[in-house]
């Protein structure tokens, strides 16, 4: 919703239809049903919070109706997790999840407990500067180079300095995307504590809700992503939270283990601490609602390109760019034909959450949303349309 002023009639636009009187029989399909649903509910919310941080006069009409508006669609979320809670627990406990697409890594916790985590796997944030600027790495080996980037109107621009490290990876961006999607639950459920940007969690709730596994190794990686996103450091003059200046500073500002494990050197309970930057976007609700298998995405490009869709497709059907453009957009430091090369290698995986993309012989690469009816109402609304 780009509008300054509160559009009751525009959210009827951003909801699927999921008062269908005959919902999925397949305990699989409602979950799935319910979950997108879940989702829809957490957008709507958080353009609500968008639209009241706007406000200058927050007691006004238009910020009461607001503040009603979240009220009902946090309810009506509340009754979707009950639901969601009744299904799950249904279910009979698999040993391993399924792997239903070559670019997809299998579900490593597919019967976990989601709701003791303030929601987090069915309202996963990511702040929309870094989907827009291409930050992170999606070099897998130690990149050293620095980074440039300007858009393309020259409004903006990012410069990112690696340490002796490496510069912080598209995977390492999973912490700041798991502590975002904290941050921005508790601001939309009014909690206090939210209003800092340090965040403490549990190491171990992190790695099964970003999908990764819980060894000894896992930890030590982590410990390197913390090192990489503390030692990175950008300059940019990009706007956040209205505000615009032109600063450097690191990823984030700093982290350190709270709690160690008694028998090993495992990392129990850490703090991060958000750069102001960051931190400006997400209490100014600059985020959006990313789908749960962005982290079983197995390529750094996949994901990057299903930020960038998810991006520029907002309430859209569809969104084209040049193949080459793209390729500036997501960061990739591949030869234009090595970068054509792997895009058709993720449209014929077909593993893109949402979306699907097609790239056509004159190297125009489009993306659709999966929901067909979202799509075909798209089409009719086109000059020509049925």
């Amino acid at each position: 919703m780009t509008a300054d002023k509160f559009d009751p009639e525009l959210f009827k636009t951003m909801s699927f239809d999921f008062d269908d009187p005959e919902p999925p029989h397949d305990p699989g399909k409602l979950i799935r049903h319910l979950q997108a649903y879940h989702r829809d509910l957490s957008e709507q919310i958080l353009e609500c919070n968008r639209q009241l941080s706007r406000l200058e006069v927050a007691d006004n009409d238009e910020g009461k109706a607001l503040r009603q508006r979240v009220a009902d669609l946090q309810f009506r979320r509340e009754e979707i997790d009950a639901d969601l809670q009744t299904e799950i627990s249904a279910i009979p406990a698999s040993k391993e999840g399924k792997e239903h697409k070559k670019g997809l890594i299998r579900q490593r916790h597919p019967n976990r407990d989601f709701f003791l985590a303030d929601l987090l796997d069915y309202a996963i944030k990511d702040d929309g500067v870094t989907m827009e600027a291409p930050i992170y790495t999606l070099s897998t080996k130690p990149d050293l180079d620095i980074w440039e980037w300007r858009s393309k109107d020259g409004n903006k621009y990012v410069k990112v300095t690696p340490s002796v490290l490496g510069r912080a990876t598209v995977k390492d961006k999973d912490i700041l995307i798991y502590v975002v999607s904290q941050l921005i639950e508790g601001l939309n459920r009014g909690r206090e504590d939210a209003q800092n940007r340090t965040a403490r969690f549990t190491v171990h709730d992190f790695l099964v809700t970003t999908n990764r596994g819980t060894s000894g190794d896992d930890y030590d990686r982590l410990h390197e992503s913390f090192e990489r996103l503390r030692g990175t450091s950008i300059t940019t003059d990009i706007r956040t939270g209205g505000e615009r200046v032109k600063e450097g500073f690191g990823i984030i500002d700093k982290w350190k283990i709270i709690e160690r494990s008694k028998t090993d050197e495992r990392m129990i309970a850490v703090e991060v601490t958000l750069s102001e930057w960051l931190y400006n976007a997400v209490s100014a609700f600059e985020v959006l609602t990313i789908h749960p298998d962005y982290f079983r995405l197995r390529k750094p490009l996949a994901r990057r390109l299903y930020e960038l869709a998810r991006k520029h497709c907002g309430h859209q059907a569809s969104w084209a760019i040049g193949l080459e453009l793209l390729r500036d957009k997501s960061g990739s430091k591949s030869s234009l034909k090595e970068f054509r090369r792997m895009v058709r290698d993720i449209e014929t995986d077909n593993s893109l959450p949402e979306y699907q993309l097609m790239l056509s012989r004159d190297d125009k690469v489009t993306f659709y949303v999966r929901d067909t009816a979202r799509l075909v109402r798209s089409i009719n609304k086109r000059p020509g349309g049925v």
